[in-house]
């Protein structure tokens, strides 16, 4: 896929089968100018400006959760801020799955048509996040917004007896302002992590599953990544959604 030469632009493919991530299970997706450097910061700005109690402050990182966080795997029914709607949601509405004028965009198939649950996380660095699934509360789709540094994700699988296979299957780098879409196998059936490093090493076309697909390889031509603080923005579907009126009847079903 053709990047744009200018880092601070945003570029996107024509369809999503363009920024298929070659080599990995279906289904992965990365455009790494998804937003543009005045965006970014623009949104960083925002993050720095919610009130401290929105944050969930957590042994080494921080995060927020947006509209709110779930009950018993259900959502109550509540806008998302329009500095997490724009221009993200829109750009995603924007990309066809592929270059069918049928196929629709990413959340066409999901309950809402469009992500209504957001998770902001704050990643210092050498803080990273255990291998994980996201769970059933969602619809099978992740779409995550890169700010601020890049970072590689380890995606695992388990072992024949349920345990985790320590070694990365994969390991996708991901640069600030980009975008990471991962559904289908990818969602359902591996396990996703960050590593506690300070640096990541190892980097190269061998290694990196999105090589190719990166805004600029030059910065990890030595294999190197040292990493700073990383904010990422975690879009999802939440499948089960109920009205603010009926809040409080949640606790009460068994």
């Amino acid at each position: 896929m053709a990047t744009d030469d200018a880092p601070q632009s945003v570029s996107l493919p024509a369809s999503l089968d363009d920024a298929r991530i070659r080599g990995m299970p279906p289904a992965a997706y990365y455009i790494p100018n998804f937003l543009s450097v005045d965006e970014e910061r623009a949104i960083l700005n925002k993050i720095d400006l919610v009130p401290r109690p929105k944050w969930t402050q957590l042994t080494h990182r921080r995060l927020q959760t947006w509209p709110s966080e779930l009950i018993q795997n259900r959502l109550v029914d509540a806008p998302l801020p329009d500095w997490l709607n724009e221009p993200v949601v829109s750009r995603l509405e924007s990309i066809p799955i592929s270059p069918d004028t049928n196929a629709g965009q990413i959340f066409s198939q999901s309950p809402h048509c469009k992500p209504n649950h957001i998770l902001i996380n704050e990643y210092p660095p050498g803080i990273g996040i255990m291998p994980h699934k996201d769970g059933a509360a969602y619809h099978p789709i992740v779409c995550t917004v890169s700010l601020g540094s890049s970072i590689v994700l380890d995606i695992h699988k388990s072992k024949d007896d349920g345990a985790l296979d320590t070694t990365p299957v994969y390991r996708v780098l991901q640069e600030p302002r980009s975008l990471l879409i991962t559904t289908d196998d990818l969602y359902t059936d591996y396990l996703h992590g960050i590593a506690d490093v300070e640096e990541d090493l190892d980097l190269s076309e061998s290694t990196v599953a999105n090589w190719s697909l990166l805004r600029s390889n030059e910065p990890f031509v030595d294999g190197r990544n040292s990493r700073g603080t990383r904010t990422s923005l975690t879009y999802r579907d939440v499948l089960k959604v109920t009205k603010l009126g009926n809040k409080f009847s949640i606790f009460q079903k068994k």
